[in-house]
Order: structure tokens, then sequence, then C-alpha cells
């Protein structure tokens, strides 16, 4: 019988691709997030819920915000991570996005497996657990938790808007579109393997 003999290398190599769930605890509120390495980078696995000002549970539940995490205005978002993370840029949600959809579309790749619209369930294949969590608008009225999932980019548009992206619960892309920075969206964190 052969053994299978793997180098050190061989195995990192194997892990950039999508392996190493692990758990991020932030220190400024002492919140646990699960996080998950996709592509050479650890993304958190959930939408990131540091209360502070300009940001919002979405139709201002505490329920919403255990759920699909706070939304941010752009200013907030762009330093809202903890430290040793940070708003990925539009080429950082581009380079995950292409990932994925190497091994399916990307869109249902990314999905969460539960929660969104008519069963507009993912397959949610790299444990990144993408959730519809809506959007705030600056007339401080909620709208699409559940058929949508909006997330800022660090990369603006110009001066008073920015990049987001954006799943939807039927489709079959993830859109890439700029808005006001005034709006709220969920945040992603992005950080390098050390």
């Amino acid at each position: 019988m052969r053994k299978l003999l793997l180098t050190t290398a061989a195995v990192a190599a194997i892990c950039l691709a999508g392996c190493g769930s692990g758990t991020l605890t932030d220190k400024r509120d002492g919140q646990k997030y699960r996080t998950v390495v996709i592509n050479g980078k650890r993304w958190m696995a959930e939408n990131l819920n540091y209360k502070t000002d300009s940001s919002w549970c979405y139709e201002n539940s505490a329920d919403s915000c255990k759920k699909y995490g706070r939304l941010y205005d752009w200013n907030t978002a762009t330093a809202a991570c903890p430290r040793g993370w940070h708003l990925p840029s539009n080429n950082e949600w581009t380079e995950l996005y292409s990932f994925a959809a190497v091994s399916s579309k990307a869109y249902n790749a990314l999905k969460s497996k539960s929660g969104w619209d008519e069963n507009g369930n993912g397959a949610d294949d790299f444990g990144f657990s993408a959730l519809p969590g809506g959007f705030r608008s600056p007339d401080g009225s909620f709208g699409n938790a559940g058929s949508d999932g909006l997330w800022w980019t660090a990369t603006e548009s110009d001066s008073d808007s920015a990049y987001y992206r954006l799943i939807h619960y039927i489709g079959n892309c993830v859109y890439v579109a700029a808005h006001y920075k005034s709006r709220g969206r969920s945040v992603r964190c992005v950080a390098g393997i050390p």
C-alpha cells in the first residue's frame, strides 16, 4: 500500500484555496465572529456587528443585528473593522468572486444555505455564509432584508459615492454598483494570512 506524503508547501497551497475556518474575537466589545480562508485571505464569515455612530440594526431591531449584523454608512464602514482587519477594496471583492466562480456560480457558492426569500438560498461552498441584510436609506427607512445582501467596498466612485457588492435572492450574478456614501450597507472585514 502506497502512502501519500504531502509537503508543508503542498498543504499550505491546498489551504490557500479554501480551508481554515476559525474565530475572531473583537477586542473592542468581545463579540466573536466565524472566519474562513478563501484564496489566501481570511474573511469574516458573518457581517460585522460592532456598534458605533452611523450604524444601525435593520428596522432598529436588535434581533436583526443578531441575524444580519449592523448597517453602516460608508465613512463609518471604512474605519469599523477590528485592528488587523480592513474593509475590502473593490478588487478584493472581485478576487473573491472570481475564485468562487471557479467551483460554481459565485453568487451561489457564497450565499448561505438558508435565510433568503423564496428559497433563493445558496450552496455556501466556502463557508462565507452571505446573508441578505438589506439596506438603510438616508431618510431612516429600511428595505430588502431577506432579498438583498449589500456590502460596502473601500473603493470610492467619486467624492459622494462608493462601490458596493450586491447579491440578490434571484438572479445569477454578483452585482457591482456605486451609491451615495450616506446609505447603510453591511460590512465584511478581511485580513491577509500572516
